[in-house]
């Protein structure tokens, strides 16, 4: 659809906190985060539409798991290079990184709704043409421009889709939301690129159209929402303070377009929005660290992986380390939300990222497949936790009108904090050993570790509190 992807919160997936400098009292605990105050359950219809957002996050990320693996392949059999592979994908990573925060800005401003289901339409419709030129031997122009289409809607649609979620959920089943957009994506992860390869031997037009019904199956999703998906969501997000207003044309109370004609000036405040919003709040600023941070050095490790195991003799060695990550990443994102309510979550979040060393460091020793899946099943299990908290956190503690240029910001620089990652690992492994990115990575995970001690107890006690304070001076109810 990363730490935190709001990505993916598959992202990654997933504002400001005008109290965040505020004294709570003594008998508030760090655990108001996530019970913040007795309030009344939310309508059926908030619980059927947030399943149907979890089904629709996971068929969208099976589809695009089983193409992203495909895509490649049909580059070589086309008789392609590898670097032709490679540099669409470093575009498309690229095109990502640029949209996302300005595709957000129509999201936030009253057409969430439109763009999703229209961008997953048009994706359907080129993966659709993309399977049918298949059938034949397609010319490269064909391929890179239909596979671009697809991104492109696939960029417009994840960057609508980052704010639909704190529509869909209170701040106490926020937990339990993102946790359950988690699960999607491991699942994805784990089932995508066998499906893809599966269905290529088939034929290579196959996974194209499935990932063309996946969209399809998407854009019917997101239609079939009742809860309306542009409308503020009070329980959820607190007043936005001054300094990120949304510009001429558009309502400061709603977010939406006001009908006057905005100035380039306008909109340029409007994109910058995002950043503003980041920068004012202790809450994403953490959020930020851990997202570029944890998403470089596991990207780093990743690749690091490749380069240790691509040359084993058991071809399979790399395949067992993916595939064993990808299940402990699916059981941590299942125990995630119930381990919220059990400890709270500060103190989740600040025993994960003590923990995230250990598995880390071991990397240092480990020899072959075994030792590497083994250590990537230990990382894997303990970054859902740390996303879901994080993830509610972001979401809770961002104006419902910036969900979305908030989310891409955020996306943005994780995005570009693991496109370094690839040629890094190249250079430590060439200049040293393959135990150099581990031994950089244990370090970097320690440091966010001492970071997070000493800042999550106070930045997340004062969003719970700014969020508790919205809810209370505007009521308990979902737009």
């Amino acid at each position: 659809m990363g730490i935190v992807d709001a990505s993916p919160i598959r992202r990654p997936p997933r504002g400001p906190v005008p109290a965040h400098d505020e004294q709570l009292p003594a008998a508030d605990t760090p655990r108001d985060l996530k019970r913040p105050a007795p309030s009344a359950d939310p309508p059926a219809p908030v619980h059927r539409d947030l399943r149907i957002l979890w089904w629709v996050n996971a068929v969208d990320g099976l589809g695009s798991q089983a193409s992203g693996l495909v895509l490649p392949l049909l580059l070589l059999e086309l008789g392609h290079g590898p670097g032709t592979a490679g540099s669409l994908a470093g575009v498309a990573a690229l095109t990502g990184v640029v949209l996302g925060p300005l595709l957000a800005i129509p999201a936030d401003r009253g057409r969430r709704r439109r763009l999703m289901t229209g961008a997953a339409a048009l994706a359907a419709l080129a993966t659709g043409a993309l399977a049918l030129v298949c059938l034949g031997r397609p010319a490269l122009w064909v391929v890179v421009s239909l596979a671009m289409a697809e991104r492109l809607c696939a960029v417009a649609y994840e960057a609508a889709s980052r704010g639909a979620l704190v529509h869909l959920a209170g701040v106490e089943e926020l937990p339990r939301a993102a946790a359950g957009m988690q699960v999607g994506d491991q699942v994805s992860l784990i089932a995508g690129p066998a499906l893809g390869g599966a269905l290529f031997q088939l034929a290579r037009p196959v996974p194209f159209l499935a990932d063309a019904l996946t969209y399809a199956a998407a854009a019917l999703g997101v239609r079939a929402l009742r809860t309306p998906l542009d409308s503020p969501a009070p329980a959820t997000a607190p007043h936005r303070p001054s300094g990120t207003g949304s510009g001429a044309g558009i309502d400061a109370g709603t977010g939406r377009d006001t009908g006057r004609r905005a100035s380039w000036t306008d909109r340029l405040g409007a994109a910058k929005a995002g950043v503003v919003t980041v920068a004012a709040s202790p809450v994403l600023r953490l959020v930020l660290v851990w997202t570029s941070t944890a998403g470089g050095a596991l990207t780093l490790l990743f690749y690091t992986a490749l380069f240790r195991l691509g040359g084993d003799a058991r071809s399979a060695a790399a395949g067992l380390v993916l595939a064993t990550a990808g299940a402990a990443g699916l059981l941590g994102s299942l125990v995630a939300a119930p381990l919220v309510r059990r400890l709270g979550a500060v103190r989740l979040l600040t025993l994960a990222a003590w923990l995230l060393p250990l598995p880390c460091g071991s990397l240092v020793w480990a020899q072959g497949a075994i030792g590497w899946g083994a250590a990537f099943a230990g990382l894997s299990l303990l970054v859902p936790l740390i996303t879901v908290v994080l993830s509610s956190a972001a979401v809770a503690c961002t104006p419902v009108a910036l969900q979305s240029r908030t989310a891409s910001v955020l996306g943005s620089a994780s995005a570009l904090a693991a496109a370094s990652a690839p040629p890094l690992a190249g250079v430590l492994v060439t200049a040293g050993t393959v135990r150099t990115p581990a031994l950089l990575c244990t370090a970097l995970f320690a440091a966010l570790a001492l970071y997070t001690q000493l800042r999550a107890t106070a930045v997340l006690r004062a969003g719970a509190s700014a969020a508790a304070h919205s809810r209370a001076g505007t009521g308990d109810g979902r737009g």
